[in-house]
């Protein structure tokens, strides 16, 4: 009987020291201070209100007058930070007629996308190379695997839109062609890397606002 009675005292000592442990209820992100791989430091709970936990920038259409014709809004941390460090956040897409979000990658999160209007063409493209996309209408929802690339599309005559929500309230963005051809990487690396034409290259990076 000791040993078992010493397993047992064992449990309620740490159940008891746990029961004293602090228990934060959540950490308002101080948008003043750096960001580090945890998010942003907690706010004074002095100084948090209401208004912390509320985002309304949502409701708001994004400007679509641009050259993929599309507009994403998010909900991150750095705009809501009531979502800091609790592993979700969410955006909004507008997508015009002939609307596209490019191949984008969000390395720090999964994202689930619902469908509000109109009709888009989605999909990923898995380690694999296997693609999986799929037209989507209105209260359709696909999910998208973290790291992986994925586009949006607008496949009908009218505007679409949508709502995302992501597994991180910082799940960062990196877009495929902003990456190849929006810096200033040397055209001949690009060339090399990706098999294109030099002319063609240097024909996005103008398009793009690129470099070298």
């Amino acid at each position: 009987m000791i040993l078992p009675l010493f397993f047992i005292s064992c449990l309620l000592l740490s159940s008891s020291s746990s029961s004293h442990a602090a228990v934060q209820d959540f950490c308002v992100g101080d948008l003043t201070a750096p960001q580090g791989p945890a998010g942003y430091s907690c706010k004074n709970p002095s100084t948090v209100t209401v208004n912390d936990f509320v985002y309304s920038a949502l409701g708001i259409a994004g400007n679509t007058s641009n050259l993929i014709k599309a507009a994403v809004t998010p909900a991150f941390a750095a705009q809501f930070p009531g979502v800091n460090g609790l592993g979700i956040s969410s955006a909004r897409i507008d997508l015009a007629p002939g609307g596209v979000v490019p191949f984008h990658t969000h390395p720090g999160g999964s994202e689930i996308l619902i469908v509000l209007q109109g009709t888009i063409s989605a999909g990923f493209v898995s380690s694999a190379n296997t693609v999986y996309f799929k037209t989507l209408k209105v209260a359709d929802i696909m999910v998208f695997p973290q790291g992986l690339l994925h586009f949006q599309v607008n496949a009908g005559n009218t505007v679409a839109q949508a709502y995302v929500s992501f597994s991180s309230s910082s799940p960062g963005l990196q877009i495929l062609d902003y990456a190849l051809f929006g810096n200033n990487l040397p055209t001949e690396l690009i060339a090399a890397t990706t098999f294109l034409d030099s002319a063609q290259i240097k024909k996005l990076k103008a398009v793009l606002g690129g470099t070298g």
